[in-house]
């Protein structure tokens, strides 16, 4: 299954993109451990394990391509960063996600990544 999601945040690009790929940014809009690298080919782990995956490609304040691990299945995430005035369209397009997993996928985005990830930059 396949899932698209679009948001603003009040941040620039440089910044969203570091919170999304730097090991120390990421725990303190997750309040959970978080292993990192920002280095193609690298696995990771966010979420205190909730999420695991390995980088698979990075445009540094652009692009984030991910591919999530899911028991023995992977699902590919792409996150694209567009300025937009003083603020960072922030677009995840997700494929492959396992059909009894999509509502808590599509929840876990929203209301686990997005939300705190806002709150973060516009707290």
């Amino acid at each position: 299954m396949e899932l698209k999601i679009a948001r603003k945040i009040k941040s620039t690009p440089e910044e969203v993109y570091r919170a999304l790929t730097n090991p120390f940014t990421i725990e303190l809009w997750t309040n959970q451990p978080a292993v990192m690298q920002e280095r193609e080919g690298t696995e990771f782990s966010i979420f205190d394990g909730n999420i695991t995956g390995r980088n698979i490609e990075l445009k540094p304040n652009e692009l984030i391509r991910q591919n999530w691990y899911f028991d023995d299945k992977e699902s590919e995430v792409l996150i694209k960063l567009f300025p937009d005035k003083t603020r960072t369209r922030i677009i995840i397009e997700q494929t492959g996600i396992p059909e009894d997993a999509y509502e808590n996928i599509k929840n876990g985005w929203n209301e686990s990544y997005l939300d705190p990830l806002t709150d973060f930059f516009e707290a």
